[in-house]
This record gives structure tokens, sequence and C-alpha cells, in this order.
């Protein structure tokens, strides 16, 4: 690994599938870390055909792409934090789960992507499996929306208590720090629950506007930059929030579906 020269801006790791429309996935992550005065690189799980309207096909990366790719980026560069997006396949989870195994790096944001917005399985079954018993207790933060999370814990997670009992199952899962975004209650409300047993509760604000799209990849992408800057995990969640609210006044209102907010 090469050694960070002095002045040179964090690098930050987005292993995540492409959005050809830019909303969400790689380029979105791309933006969102040069946003935040990083460097990005990025290793692709998975092609998808999609627009602002919805995803149409998902084509998987086979696995030997993946591992090369994150040992050709490991054995180059300084990575000062990964992001963990779309995994679509066991396959892809498997190799990812090799690397951060070879390479214990912190921090670790892992944004458990199960479906996207428009209701298309971005991860099998047995993928999703992978995740939760080797990927889910590698990462030192995990961002799940209210729907991830009851994916993940098999919970109904609808209101801030069930917030509660959500992140406890996931703690239990092997989960070290959980934050729950809820940006779908109103008001939104995220929940950040540390392995050491405090919580922390991030009020926000309702911002109207069709452009959601990727308001999740933006956030945990955020937050894997602010820990690579080297500030806390609450200062750097609420950073996070933060940017995103901001995002999200100021969608450019791109397309004829749900936009990006970046």
């Amino acid at each position: 690994m090469t050694p960070k020269k002095k002045g040179q801006p964090p690098v930050v790791l987005s292993i995540a599938g492409h959005d050809p429309s830019s909303g969400a996935g790689i380029t979105a992550d791309i933006k969102t870390i040069a946003a935040h005065g990083c460097y990005g690189i990025t290793c692709i799980t998975a092609l998808t055909v999609q627009s602002t309207r919805g995803v149409k096909r998902v084509d998987l990366v086979e696995g030997r792409v993946i591992s090369d790719t994150l040992e050709q980026l490991m054995d180059d560069l300084d990575i000062a934090a990964v992001k963990i997006g779309m995994l679509g396949s066991a396959e892809a989870a498997k190799s990812v789960s090799a690397f951060l195994k070879r390479y214990p790096l912190r921090p670790v944001v892992l944004d458990p992507i199960i479906t996207s917005s428009s209701g298309t399985d971005l991860i099998s079954r047995d993928g999703l499996q992978v995740l939760k018993e080797r990927i889910l207790g590698r990462a030192c933060v995990i961002t799940p929306n209210i729907d991830e999370a009851a994916a993940l814990t098999g919970l109904n997670v609808t209101t801030l208590e069930e917030m509660h009992l959500a992140a406890s199952r996931l703690h239990k899962m092997g989960a070290h720090n959980v934050i729950i975004t809820g940006g779908h209650i109103d008001p939104p409300h995220d929940l950040i629950s540390r392995e050491d047993g405090r919580t922390t509760i991030l009020k926000g604000h309702k911002v109207p506007g069709n452009s959601t799209h990727g308001t999740g990849c933006a956030f945990s992408t955020a937050l894997a930059c602010n820990l690579a800057l080297g500030i806390d995990l609450i200062e750097a969640a609420k950073a996070a929030k933060s940017y995103v609210e901001a995002a999200l006044r100021t969608a450019p209102g791109i397309g004829k579906g749900i936009g990006p907010i970046v």
C-alpha cells in the first residue's frame, strides 16, 4: 500500500451497483465523495438498467472480478474508509466478505440495500443471508432505513419505539453501531445505537418534493467521508443528515420519475 502523502485527500472506496441515471449507487457516491473533499474509488457489483422511472434489469458482476478489483485497489491505495451498498448476489457478498476479512479496514459503513424504491430486488435471498452472517459484523456502522431494518430483523419498524427494538436485534445479530434512518416517518428521526449501549436521536425536517432518489446512498457515503476525515460517529452522522437535507432542498428535478437529490 502506498503511504498517503501530505495534503492528499482521504480515499473513500464505494462498493456498490451502477445506476446509469446517477441518482444512486456508484455514480451518486462519487458525487457525494467529491462534495466532501475526498477522493472516490469504486468497485461495481452490478450493472442496472434503470432511470428515474425505476429499475428494469439487473446484471450481476462476477465475484472474481470484484475480488480482483478490490485486491488491485488495496495494493495501490491508502483507503481511509469503505462504503458498501448494493451487493446483488451471494457471490458478490462472499467476495466482499473475504476482502474485509483479509483487510480489516476501519471505518466500514454498510448500507444494506435490499430493494429499489420501485420494488425491484437488489440482493438475492442467499446474498442477504451472507450479508447478515459475514458482513454485518465486519462493518463499524450499518445504516438501514426502516424498511431495511424490518427486512433484516423480521420486525415491524414504523415508529421510533420499534426502531429501538430493531437496533437491539441488529446488535444481537452482530452489528456494532447502528443508524436506522427514519426519513419516511413524519417528522423524520434517525436513531443512532452504539455498541456501548448509548442511543442518540437525530431529529430532522420533512422536505417536500419528488426528488428523493438516492437519499440512503448519499447519507451512508457522506457518513463514510466524515469518518474518513476523522470526525466521530455522532458528529459524522449529524453532518451526513444535514448534507442530505440540504441536497433535498436543492434537488435539480431531473427526470420524469423520482428524481435524484444530487
